[in-house]
């Protein structure tokens, strides 16, 4: 019992990770009116989030070491909680911006901790990671698909869209209270690992991890509004983002369990770029999102798991995967970050997508020359 509890728990905390980030995408054309953003500021509803998940990596794993897991998860998801809730009462952009802000602390937090609590209750599971990264990706897709219906239930309020999923989180909040009572205040010291900043192997699959996550959350913010300039209404341009969220599902776990089984990371590493290349290019062409959709998703599915993977096969030990994951994932959300305001200006820029695209497929050839670089197996001595 206490281990379908705990899957629970493990469901309902991973699952909050995304809606605050995705929820937005469907209706950021109608926020941008309503509050008169730019396309720049109106990114920043994506980057903040997203630049958090850098920056509060190292600062996980500090308050890690003094509260312990479970309270460390509590209070990112109180932030989480807050964030969302405090959307209904978003009358001004810099109010809706400082609660993307929030949002992002919490997510930020949480990324790193979880794997930690999986590590901690399912240590002889490592399957339950799928379910790590599954409940991310229907939060995703249930907060684009969910946000024009709810915004039509509510008289057009997206206010009240936005600040719903604070319910979720408040779930995952109460979820978590039993297990605070109990917990060991003895928590172990920190690593004395020290993160690899001499090691050029590491900065390449940084600059990797970077590019990859422009892209993801460039698309994840812009794919909708895109939709609705090429002629869909508001609900479709809605599923469209749906689509390219809901197919990571299977491909998240097909990928790293094909490449586990025939190895040659490199190839579908580089298949998956190849992805993301032919969905982009669709939309430069003007082609249905409908066709262009499901190999973004494909592309985007098959990167990502990859991508968390590589310090794991890089390294010799808990400690070394433990600094470059750090280090990693601090440059390569911050490098991630840059996309969707470089989307945002582009757009405002140009009033057209198609420069901003472009500039996409030239990160995705950036992204595939470190692949190559980085290859099918460590190349470099671990320092």
């Amino acid at each position: 019992m206490r281990y379908i509890y705990l899957l629970v728990v493990l469901f309902f905390v991973s699952f909050n990770l995304r809606p605050s980030i995705t929820s937005i995408g469907p209706l950021l054309d109608i926020v941008q009116r309503d509050l008169g953003m730019s396309g720049v500021e109106a990114s920043l509803l994506t980057t903040l989030p997203v630049f958090c998940m850098g920056l509060f990596s190292f600062f996980a794993v500090v308050l890690n070491h003094r509260l312990g897991i479970e309270r460390s998860l509590f209070i990112a998801l109180i932030f989480i909680m807050m964030a969302t809730f405090f959307r209904i009462f978003a009358y001004d952009r810099y109010f809706l911006l400082a609660t993307a802000l929030l949002a992002g602390v919490g997510i930020g937090i949480s990324g790193p901790i979880l794997s930690g609590f999986i590590k901690k209750y399912f240590a002889d599971k490592p399957g339950v990671t799928g379910i790590y990264s599954v409940s991310m990706v229907i939060g995703a897709s249930l907060a684009c698909s969910l946000s024009i219906p709810l915004y039509n239930m509510w008289g057009s309020s997206w206010k009240k869209t936005l600040s719903f999923w604070g319910i979720t989180a408040l779930i995952a909040c109460l979820l978590l209270l039993p297990l605070l009572k109990n917990v060991n205040t003895k928590v172990p010291t920190l690593s004395k690992s020290k993160a690899p900043i001499k090691n050029l192997r590491v900065w390449i699959i940084t600059l990797f991890f970077g590019c990859m996550s422009s892209v993801f959350y460039s698309i994840t913010a812009w794919l909708s509004p895109a939709a609705q300039q090429m002629g869909m209404n508001h609900y479709e341009s809605g599923l469209v983002l749906t689509l390219f969220t809901v197919i990571q599902i299977p491909v998240s776990f097909l990928i790293p369990v094909v490449v586990s089984k025939y190895q040659h990371r490199r190839n579908w590493l580089l298949i998956c770029g190849m992805f993301e290349l032919l969905g982009i290019g669709l939309l430069i062409a003007n082609a249905s999102p409908w066709l262009a959709a499901p190999f973004l998703g494909i592309g985007a599915g098959g990167l990502f798991p990859l991508a968390l993977l590589l310090p794991i096969q890089e390294t010799a030990d808990p400690e070394q995967a433990t600094s470059w994951s750090a280090m990693i994932q601090f440059g390569g959300f911050i490098l991630g970050s840059l996309g969707p305001v470089f989307m945002g200006y582009a757009v405002d820029t140009f009033d057209d997508f198609i420069p901003a695209f472009l500039g996409l497929m030239f990160i995705v050839f950036l992204m595939m020359i470190t692949i190559v670089m980085i290859g099918d197996k460590k190349e470099a001595k671990i320092e």
